[in-house]
């Protein structure tokens, strides 16, 4: 989660960016950074912690000219310090860059860019990124813009850059790769501004391009030209942004819903930033103070939740007891302490709630507090009443979740989840290193992948597959393992927003009631990846279509045989069993919303529902 801004024009270039910054420091406060060019040269100011220390310095050493960049940075790679700070420079301080991401190859980048003799003084990924850039103009790639077309055909991740040449004082070059963070362009009378979400630049300009992914903006103060990452020139017509905070906080996007959902590529990268110690091969969760022994001593877990954050739950149960070898039950919050639970020693008991404030969850939290569990809290509201009672805080970094159906948070709990578990499985020695960093391997790629999923070529088939089945009064979704709760998630989202009757079913249950439901009226979806239980849930597919249902599957990239037999097939990219969850729920969000729109409801405030359940 960062945030950044560039300028060039004829203002003071550094007053603009630190009132950018300003707008932008919710996206992260670990640090703070600004770079200007003047006389040829390009000169730093970076500050540990919050913007307020970046400003202190430069009242102290200010900075003029009238092009620069700045960052605010969330803390992925390396410590909370001044040398971790963006901007980043090469060996020669002739080139800085800002980036929000994870270069997920960064270290065989790394190593090949040290045998070349490349120096690095931070403990970053980022770092690797000016030093590739130095390297190509050294072997004789003519500019920056080349430079930078160059680094982005070999670096692997989800980013938004921005980088400065000193020997280019005309020119910034702004690049989106993925959809972990978005690049603004933004238009002004004879200068020009970047940014990474629309706030920082509002005050200035409502006339805008967006970047889409794998393309690039090289930007001048009279203007920008915009090309694909091959080279091949694009055109981009400005829009004019609305000034109101409602429309430019949906940033877009039709609905608050619909926004949340393309925001899953960043809100996944915010929420495992920092806590994935990719050279180490461990996850290193802030807001734990349980020992080793503690961890080794946890006899027990009964996660408590309502709602979506029972569905994520659910799909934690199948982490924690096989990455952590501990037994899990599963309660509604609503439901735990009316049934005087037994919490035996040696019990951990993890509350999972969006706001952090549903009555419910805090009263289950408190009952099991009161009978000797220590209690841990998975909350996305920072400060909340959940967050503040835990023995342990791990926080979901989606950022603000405006809609009441919950998409990026839920996606958000899972990733979570998955870290705990790897982290206890670690503490507990009953995960191997091997099998502990092909999933920290997978969850560095996950954003990526989401983004895959989310682009906007696909839209149109989500369109035409609402409206195939938005008149329908009811529908079956099925899942087997660890995707059932997704079936049952998927399930909650059209009923939630599409008030269309829908039923969650583990696929081996269809025997024992759920076949008589089955009519050639009835849509069906069933989640059918290549993993233990592909082969049951194919049967379960024919069994769905010897009945006459319209099966739509959820099927991994490249399987023919499921699109053999099923009326549709959406599919998602190949993905470790433990994490594709978080990739199987996408493609149902988006269906809900579809079927939503096609039927004329109310998306962001559907009838009956609140976002945050204070009553009981």
């Amino acid at each position: 989660m960062c945030g950044i801004v560039g300028y060039i024009g004829p203002r003071e270039a550094t007053d603009i960016i630190l009132e950018g910054l300003c707008n932008l420091e919710y996206r992260g406060y670990d640090s703070a950074g600004i770079a200007v060019q003047i006389n040829g040269k390009i000169d730093l100011r970076r500050g540990a912690g919050k913007l307020s220390n970046l400003q202190k310095i430069l009242a102290e050493q200010p900075l003029t000219g009238h092009k620069g960049i700045g960052h605010t940075r969330w803390a992925t790679h390396g410590k909370v310090n001044e040398i971790n700070a963006h901007p980043h420079r090469d060996c020669n301080g002739d080139i800085v860059v800002i980036q929000n991401g994870i270069v997920e190859n960064y270290l065989p980048l790394k190593e090949t860019l040290r045998r070349e003799g490349h120096e690095f003084r931070s403990e970053t990924d980022t770092e690797v990124l000016p030093h590739l850039l130095e390297q190509y103009i050294k072997e004789g790639v003519p500019n920056l813009e080349s430079a930078v077309r160059r680094m982005l055909q070999n670096i692997e991740g989800s980013h938004a850059i921005v980088a400065l040449r000193a020997q280019e004082p005309e020119v910034m070059v702004a690049a989106r790769l993925g959809n972990a963070g978005g690049v603004v362009v933004g238009y002004g009378d004879g200068e020009m501004f970047l940014a990474s979400d629309q706030p920082a630049i509002l005050q200035h300009t409502r006339t805008m391009v967006f970047l889409e992914s794998g393309e690039m903006a090289v930007v001048t103060q009279r203007g920008a030209k915009y090309y694909k990452i091959d080279g091949t020139p694009i055109e981009k017509t400005p829009q004019t942004v609305a000034w109101d905070p409602i429309s430019a906080a949906k940033g877009g996007y039709k609905h608050f819903m619909q926004k949340e959902i393309y925001e899953q590529p960043r809100s996944l990268t915010d929420t495992i930033d920092g806590r994935l110690n990719v050279e180490a091969g461990r996850v290193e969760l802030e807001g734990i103070p349980f020992t080793r022994a503690e961890m080794q001593g946890f006899k027990k877990i009964t996660i408590l939740a309502c709602g979506t954050a029972w569905h994520a739950a659910l799909a934690g149960k199948f982490m924690f007891e096989e990455l952590a070898r501990i037994p899990v039950e599963v309660d509604y919050g609503s439901e735990y302490r009316y049934r005087n639970p037994v919490v035996e020693p040696g019990t951990l008991a993890i509350a999972i709630t969006q706001s952090g404030e549903t009555v419910d969850t805090l009263e289950a939290m408190a009952e099991a507090q009161r009978k000797g569990a220590r209690v841990a809290s998975i909350v996305n509201v920072l400060g909340s009443q959940a967050d503040r009672i835990a023995d342990a805080k791990i926080h979901v970094h989606a950022g603000p979740e405006i809609a009441v159906a919950s998409t990026k948070v839920f996606t958000g709990m899972l990733a979570d989840q998955l870290m705990l578990a790897i982290m206890l499985g670690q503490a507990r020695g009953t995960l191997d290193d091997r099998r502990a960093r092909q999933l920290i391997d997978g969850l560095l790629r996950i954003p990526n992948q989401a983004g895959e999923l989310l682009e906007l070529a696909h839209d149109a088939m989500y369109e035409e597959l609402a409206s195939k089945i938005y008149s329908a009064t009811d529908m079956l979704y099925l899942g087997r393992g660890i995707n059932y709760p997704v079936a049952l998630e998927g399930a909650l989202k059209i009923k939630e927003i599409s008030y269309i009757h829908a039923e969650g079913c583990p696929a081996g249950e269809m025997k024992h009631g759920i076949n008589a439901l089955i009519d050639r009226t009835l849509p069906v979806v069933a989640i059918a990846l290549n993993d233990a239980v592909y082969s049951k849930m194919l049967s379960n597919i024919e069994q769905v279509k010897a009945r006459e249902g319209i099966v739509i599957a959820i099927a991994t990239e490249g399987n023919t045989e499921v699109r053999e037999k099923a009326d549709e097939v959406i599919y998602i990219p190949p993905v470790d069993y433990m994490l594709s969850p978080i990739l199987s729920v996408i493609p149902l969000q988006l269906l809900a919303y579809k079927v939503a729109v096609w039927r004329g409801a109310d998306v962001d405030q559907p009838r009956n529902l609140a976002k945050s359940v204070t009553v009981e």
